[in-house]
């Protein structure tokens, strides 16, 4: 069966957007450990819009503006020297202190429990897991993706193959997944193409820097292949495509607008599964949609260490209802379906705790699309 996957590097914009939103949640949480937030980031050219609401105890008095120009160095817009010479002309990327703000959000002083002790939305959310650890419980496919952003995004900093390049760039894979015989649990996986387009120095030559990616894509499916036998194609037999709409100079706001929740199934299990539709950068990590997410990818996660194939779950919550309408698991391997109503670990309760056993600092590198591929975080690991 043929499977298809793809990610944005970090400095897309609309993963800009996710991380400056997160950003802003994690400090609403420097200043009340429950602080209330919902954040809405939206860029185009040298534009910033915020919108959306905070309620802190102390005065949410942040200033977002040197908060954007932190985010925007450690995604490289900038010349900052952490990431390029000080003196180095033609560096392709923004400069986030150029950035002009606007700024909606509403700075609320109270209790912010009154939001964020209840269930205060409705929802539907979507947990998913399968395989094993050595995939991250994903899809292979939207691994093998997460993967080689991880790659890109690294081999753009100080030391990396790819320095002064990027931030922006796209990748998509696709490959097929070889089903093992039956009772054996044992699926193969040969690569067949992969897509990446990737920012560059107006300058550089183009030749030169569509060498460099591929060498960082084989390096980076080299060392997934000497992980895991499962991944059975030789690098010479797959096809790799960069940049083939030529050299992409004008990249993030430059080129393209950008908003917090558009690559929602980026940041979930890619597109082979489906989604409930909420966004989760943005958003505190009480918000049903952010902590009933994490809480069902949790409980697949345990399954299928105890022996599930594949499980998919089903959660749907109405507002001021601490219990969910409605628990429907999907599973794989023992052929057991079901509704669930009485589901303990999904009340609002079981899942904020999940939720905020997440070190707040963090949100920021989860909002590079790591919510489901970082397995330090505690929802994507299983107790015990």
């Amino acid at each position: 069966m043929i499977r298809c996957s793809e990610a944005v590097l970090s400095g897309h914009p609309d993963k800009f957007c996710d991380r400056i939103a997160d950003a802003i949640v994690a400090a609403a949480y420097a200043i009340d450990p429950e602080a209330y937030a919902q954040v809405e980031v939206a860029t185009w050219s040298d534009f910033i819009w915020l919108n959306g609401g905070i309620v802190t105890r102390d005065p949410f008095d942040v200033d977002l503006e040197k908060l954007i120009v932190e985010v925007g160095v450690d995604t490289g817009y900038c010349r900052d020297a952490l990431r390029y010479d000080p003196e180095d002309e033609g560096c392709n990327s923004i400069d986030a202190e150029n950035y002009r703000i606007s700024d909606a959000i509403c700075r609320i002083p109270g209790d912010p429990t009154e939001w964020t002790n209840y269930v205060n939305d409705q929802c539907i959310v979507i947990g998913w897991a399968g395989y094993d650890q050595r995939v991250r419980f994903l899809p292979p496919e939207h691994f093998l993706a997460h993967s080689l952003r991880e790659a890109l995004d690294a081999s753009f900093r100080v030391g990396g193959r790819l320095r002064k390049q990027g931030p922006d760039g796209k990748l998509l894979v696709r490959l097929r997944e070889n089903a093992s015989p039956k009772g054996c649990r044992r699926n193969t996986w040969e690569l067949e193409q992969v897509l990446v387009t990737v920012q560059q120095r107006p300058g550089d030559e183009f030749g030169a820097v569509c060498e460099g990616v591929a060498e960082v894509v084989e390096e980076a499916y080299e060392a997934i292949v000497a992980d895991d036998s499962r991944w059975r194609a030789e690098w010479r037999d797959i096809e790799l495509l960069v940049n083939p709409n030529g050299p992409l100079l004008n990249g993030g706001s430059d080129g393209d607008n950008g908003q917090t929740g558009r690559k929602l199934a980026v940041d979930y299990y890619g597109p082979r599964v489906p989604i409930g539709g909420g966004a989760l950068s943005g958003k505190d990590l009480t918000h049903i949609d952010r902590a009933g997410a994490y809480a069902a990818r949790k409980a697949c996660v345990e399954a299928v260490v105890m022996g599930e194939e594949i499980c998919e779950v089903l959660v749907a919550y109405a507002p001021g209802r601490s219990a969910p309408l409605e628990v429907r698991w999907n599973r794989e391997g023992r052929g057991n379906t079901g509704s669930d109503r009485n589901a303990n670990r999904f009340s609002h309760e079981a899942a904020r705790e999940l939720a905020c056993s997440m070190k707040p600092v963090a949100l920021g590198d989860l909002a590079r699309g790591a919510h489901f591929f970082d397995l330090t975080a505690p929802w994507n690991q299983a107790d015990g």
